[in-house]
């Protein structure tokens, strides 16, 4: 009896030192870094922890000042896009204004009117009106006509025969296109020149015959 009391006593010690062995077999590497820390901690001086913590902040407020900036660049994204739905709806009136004017243009029973001569002129002081409007808000008409072809800005519809023109060449405005704070509000409708062959093969033709002559 006395040796089961024994052998179980020197079990329970047994796993007691194992236990022990095994929780300092975990803890070897965190009381390592532990230790570290705590050693960094003593040997700083006042002086860097004060530096280092004046670095914590500063990173802070680095931080700060960059959400702050993105939120105002945001807010200002957000503003001008919704500028720039409005000033898209705005062209309408323009273009409704166009197409009257030349409606009003275009009819033969109205061509000599008096009145129509003051309708026009009324036309043209609202349009003007518009435009100026649009250029307070960074709105502007895209140049057109005479112009070469820019893809960026011009949309060819057609191509006209022309052969004092540089192909290419815009030679009829059928929208007017716009910009917005140099960005494309939308393209102009343009129709740009192209040479006639024909016209310039009866030329080449004729400059044979008279050489041949």
């Amino acid at each position: 009896m006395e040796k089961e009391q024994n052998q179980n006593s020197d079990k329970n010690e047994l796993g007691e030192k194992e236990n022990v062995k095994t929780d300092n077999e975990k803890d070897p590497q965190d009381s390592k870094e532990q230790n570290i820390k705590n050693e960094d901690l003593k040997d700083k001086t006042p002086e860097e922890k004060i530096l280092e913590l004046e670095d914590k902040l500063a990173r802070t407020f680095a931080e700060m000042e960059n959400q702050r900036r993105r939120f105002e660049r945001e807010k200002e994204e957000a503003f001008e896009y919704g500028g720039f739905i409005f000033a898209k709806e705005a062209l309408n009136l323009i273009d409704n204004l166009e197409r009257s004017k030349q409606t009003l243009e275009n009819d033969e029973t109205l061509k000599e009117s008096e009145s129509l001569k003051k309708t026009l002129e009324h036309f043209d002081i609202i349009y003007k009106d518009l435009i100026s409007i649009f250029a307070k808000n960074n709105i502007k008409p895209i140049e057109s006509l005479n112009q070469k072809l820019d893809p960026n800005y011009h949309q060819a519809m057609m191509e006209i025969e022309d052969n004092n023109k540089e192909p290419g060449t815009i030679v009829q405005e059928i929208q007017k296109g716009f910009t917005i704070k140099d960005r494309l509000l939308r393209p102009s409708l343009v129709g740009v020149s192209k040479k006639n062959e024909n016209k310039d093969k009866k030329d080449k033709e004729n400059e044979d015959n008279s050489e041949n002559k």
